[in-house]
C-alpha cells in the first residue's frame, strides 16, 4: 500500500514548462537538494520529494522495499498529474529512479543518477545497520555518515554546513532509516540495467567511499548510450559539494536553458561561498536591503567574486581572506575593510594574524593605510569581545 509523500512543488517560469523530480540519499530530507531546487525552477518545474520514513514523511513499520518506496514516488506523480518527468536520484533515491525506469519506462523522459550504485554491498551490512539503528537511533551513526557524505576539505571549511547535515540525519526517524536500510539490502538491478531506455547521465564523487566511481561505472555500461561523469572533489553528496556543476549537468541534460541554468547555478554557489565567508546574518541584511536597481549588482558580484574567484580550489579561504584584508588596506576601501575584518573575527581568525597583515602592508604598501585598518580591527576585536562577555554573562 502507498504512502502519501510529502514534497516540495516549485513553479517554473511557463505553464507548460517540464518536470524535474529529485529524490534523495537514505538519511535525508527534500533539503539536501536547496542547492538545484531554485536554480532548476528557472527553466522547469521542481518536486522535491521526502521518501516514506523520511522528512515529514510517514513511517509505516517496515521493512520497505525499493519496489515499495518507488511505488510511492509514482503515486505521488499520479496526485500531482505527471505523466513523464526528468528522474534525478542520488543513493538510495537513484536505487528508486532506477526501478522506475525499468519498471515504468513510460514514466520517465530523463534520468539522471548520482552516487548510486546497482547494488549496495552485501545484504547483512545493511540489516545490522538497520538493527543498530533501532537500538541507538539515527543519533549514533550521524558522525560517521557526515564522513562519507563529505570530503575532509569541506568539512573542516564549512561547519555549519555539516551541522546542518548532521541534524537531517539525527531527525530522521529511526524506523524509517532502518526500514529503508532493509530496502538497500536486497537491491540489485545489475542484470535489468539494459531495460533502462531513457536518456541517463550518471555521475560519481570521486572520493565518495559508500558508492564509488567504479560503482557508477558499472550503471553507465550497463545502460545503452549512457553518459558517464566523474567530479572532483566530492564525495556521496556530490550535489551539495559539487552543487553549480551538478546542477548545470542536470540542466544540460535535461535540456534546458543552459544560458540561465547556468548562471543560476553559479548564483547559487556564490551564495553558499558568501555565507560561509561573511555569514548569514550579513548576507540576510544585504538582500533585505537590495533594491530592484541594485539587485543586477548583487547578482554580478554573487557569480563573480564568490561563485567564481573565491570558489576556486587554488587559494583556500583563509588565506583569501587574508589577501582580501591586506588589498583593502593597501587601497584605503575602509568600509570593505571593516566588513572583512568582522567577518574574519566572526570566523575565528585570530588578532595577531590581522595584526601581521596590517604590519606587511605598511611596508609595501603604506602606513597611514595600515594605520587605519589597525584603528578599525581594534574597535571590532572591542565590539566583539564585549559581545562575547555579554553572550556568556
Amino acid at each position: 500500500m502507498t504512502v502519501a509523500l510529502a514534497h516540495e512543488r516549485t513553479e517554473g517560469p511557463r505553464a507548460d514548462a517540464e518536470t524535474v523530480v529529485l529524490i534523495g540519499s537514505l538519511g535525508s530530507d527534500r533539503s539536501m537538494w536547496n542547492p538545484q531546487i531554485g536554480p532548476l525552477s528557472g527553466s522547469a518545474h521542481v518536486v522535491a520529494v521526502d521518501l516514506r520514513g523520511h522528512g515529514a514523511s510517514p513511517v509505516p513499520s517496515g521493512p520497505y522495499s525499493v519496489a515499495e518506496l518507488a511505488e510511492d514516488v509514482l503515486a505521488l506523480l499520479d496526485s500531482l498529474d505527471l505523466r513523464r518527468v526528468h528522474l534525478v536520484g542520488l543513493s538510495l533515491g537513484g536505487a528508486v529512479s532506477q526501478w522506475i525506469a525499468i519498471h515504468r519506462p513510460e514514466r520517465v523522459r530523463t534520468l539522471t543518477l548520482l552516487c548510486t550504485s546497482a547494488k549496495f554491498g552485501e545484504p547483512a551490512h545493511w540489516l545490522d545497520r538497520a538493527a543498530a539503528v533501532r537500538s541507538a537511533g539515527t543519533a549514533s551513526l550521524a558522525d560517521a555518515v557526515l564522513q562519507r557524505w563529505f570530503t575532509p576539505e569541506l568539512s573542516a571549511r564549512d561547519a555549519d554546513l555539516v551541522d546542518r547535515h548532521r541534524r537531517m540525519i539525527v531527525d530522521t526517524s529511526d524506523e524509517g532509516y532502518a526500514a529503508c536500510c532493509e530496502a538497500l539490502s536486497d537491491w540489485d538491478s545489475r542484470s535489468d540495467l539494459h531495460r533502462i531506455t531513457a536518456p541517463t547521465l550518471v555521475i560519481a564523487g570521486r572520493q565518495d567511499p559508500s558508492t564509488t566511481p567504479e560503482d557508477l561505472r558499472i550503471i553507465a555500461d550497463g545502460v545503452s548510450g549512457s553518459t558517464f561523469r566523474v567530479l572532483d572533489p566530492a564525495a556521496h553528496l556530490a550535489n551539495v559539494e559539487q552543487a553549480g556543476p551538478v546542477t548545470a549537468a542536470i540542466a544540460a541534460h535535461i535540456g534546458s536553458d543552459a544560458y540561465a541554468v547556468g548562471r543560476a547555478a553559479a548564483h547559487a554557489a556564490g551564495m553558499a561561498v558568501r555565507r560561509s565567508v561573511l555569514g548569514d546574518a550579513h548576507v540576510d541584511r544585504s538582500i533585505a536591503a537590495r533594491t530592484d536597481f541594485t539587485a543586477p549588482f548583487q547578482d554580478f558580484i554573487t557569480r563573480t567574486a564568490w561563485g567564481d574567484i573565491w570558489n576556486r580550489p587554488g587559494l583556500d579561504h583563509h588565506t583569501r581572506r587574508l589577501l582580501t584584508l591586506a588589498i583593502l588596506t593597501a587601497v584605503g576601501n575602509q568600509h570593505e575593510l571593516d566588513m572583512h575584518i568582522r567577518a574574519a573575527l566572526r570566523a575565528g581568525t585570530d588578532p595577531d594574524i590581522l595584526a601581521e597583515v596590517f604590519l606587511h602592508t605598511a611596508v609595501y604598501a603604506g602606513v597611514p593605510n595600515s594605520n587605519s585598518a589597525f584603528g578599525l580591527a581594534n574597535a571590532a576585536i572591542a565590539e566583539t569581545s564585549a559581545e562575547t562577555e555579554s553572550g556568556t554573562s
